[in-house]
């Protein structure tokens, strides 16, 4: 049975003399897990990444309109998201929000618990995920 297009797949064959394309990576995650600075990182080093604000819909398969190769889940807590942002809502707000990631979250590739790790240190196992699958 082949992967679906949203968990690991094998490394793509690249042309005759062209290096293999990258994969695409999508991050998800509930609020202020990382996801928009984490994925600017990985932009900035040449790699596909988007954050999906999944976790602000009702709509349970969002991400997949961005077509990810890669789903990446970055998760944090609730003591967390406070120091990180200051939000108005309590952590019931946050337990709705995993509860509606779950699907994806269940799919996922790779899940990174964000909460004791700096941008560095979550872009640096991602890229340890990409060097240990796709080579």
């Amino acid at each position: 049975m082949s992967p679906t297009p949203w968990q690991d797949s094998p490394a793509k064959e690249p042309a005759e003399g062209k290096p293999a394309p990258l994969p695409r990576l999508v991050l998800i995650g509930p609020c202020a897990s990382g996801k928009s600075v984490v994925s600017a990182a990985l932009r900035a080093r040449g790699i596909d990444a988007r954050s999906v604000a999944q976790e602000h819909t009702v709509i349970p398969d969002l991400w997949r309109h961005a077509r990810p190769d890669i789903l990446v889940y970055l998760d944090v807590s609730y003591e967390v998201v406070r120091r990180r942002r200051a939000v108005s809502w309590g952590p019931q707000r946050l337990a709705a929000q995993k509860e509606a990631l779950g699907p994806a979250r269940r799919v996922a590739a790779l899940v990174i618990d964000t909460d004791d790790l700096s941008v560095g240190e979550v872009v640096s196992r991602i890229l340890e995920h990409l060097h240990d699958h796709l080579t």
